[in-house]
């Protein structure tokens, strides 16, 4: 392996940003070359020898025990999340699966029907790279009306919510905290990452971003892991104007990889009634719903 890999660089990265005032250590140095914790100080709080807590870092190690995990963790003052993310990283260090391109993601026919069944609110399906699988009408025209409806259908064009985030104006521009919905997604592409080490076209996407957009280089160099399970988002609509919709994630019981993204407004509220617009305008060019995800199905024919 070249280079520290995915465990150590998150080891490196959790270390930068603890100062030793944050674990109760006094720093005598007038002066200290490296950002957060030296490699020694974290060793001792651990109680690992310095050799050993550096041949992990650079990736050199990957034998590391549920302990010294455990130990580490509590010196690094990580949360569930990442303490969770620590442990599939030393997992994935542990065994050196065979590289295979995988299989494009498939929509199970429950999950079509789970698709149409809340046709009355926004709704796409995301597979494990992100990719939207399927959306319903009001969930495309809501946040990427500008694209082809029928895109996900062909796995070799599908549209990709992190690409499209990052690299696509409109979507910047659809978002008012633009900053604060990719971080969350950048945290959820970190726990993909863990996840699946050996997935080339995610390293591939990963790869992509890093070359075309410096903003998410800073943020993937800052390591951090967070799920996307649930937030409100102010959209700046071109069709409806201003949107506040709560973005929940929703597991699926027969596809796992996979994620429900459904929109929501308050009863009563001025959202509502803007999305209750937007499906009025949408009705008479957009597929119907019951055509969601079917390949070679026309609106004529929904």
């Amino acid at each position: 392996m070249n280079g520290p890999g995915p465990l150590g660089a998150f080891l490196q990265a959790r270390r930068a940003r603890l100062r030793p005032e944050d674990v109760g250590l006094r720093d005598f140095g007038p002066r200290r070359r490296v950002a957060g914790l030296r490699r020694e100080e974290l060793a001792q709080l651990a109680g690992v020898s310095v050799s050993y807590y550096t041949r992990l870092e650079q990736g050199l190690s990957r034998g590391a025990s549920a302990e010294v995990l455990d130990a580490i963790a509590r010196a690094l003052l990580l949360d569930d999340h990442e303490r969770a993310h620590l442990d599939r990283l030393a997992g994935a260090a542990r065994h050196t699966p065979r590289v295979r391109r995988p299989r494009p993601e498939k929509l199970a026919d429950e999950t079509r029907d789970l698709l149409r069944a809340v046709d009355g609110v926004p709704a796409i399906v995301l597979g494990r790279r992100t990719d939207v699988l399927a959306w319903n009408t009001l969930g495309h025209a809501l946040l990427a009306g500008h694209l082809d409806f029928r895109g996900p259908d062909d796995p070799a064009r599908r549209p990709n919510m992190s690409r499209m985030l990052f690299l696509d104006l409109h979507c910047q521009e659809l978002y008012a905290d633009w900053k604060r919905k990719v971080r969350a997604v950048v945290g959820n592409l970190r726990i993909a990452v863990g996840r699946h080490p050996e997935d080339p076209l995610l390293a591939e996407l990963i790869g992509e971003l890093t070359m075309k957009s410096p903003e998410f280089v800073a943020l993937w160099g800052d390591h951090r892991v967070e799920p996307c399970d649930a937030a409100s988002y102010e959209l700046h609509h071109p069709v409806v104007g201003t949107v506040t919709v709560t973005q929940q994630t929703l597991s699926i019981a027969r596809s796992p990889e996979q994620m429900l993204i459904v929109c929501t407004t308050p009863a009563g509220s001025s959202s509502e009634e803007a999305l209750a617009l937007l499906r009025q305008a949408g009705g008479s060019r957009a597929p119907h719903a019951d055509s969601v995800g079917v390949p070679g199905k026309s609106p004529r024919q929904a």
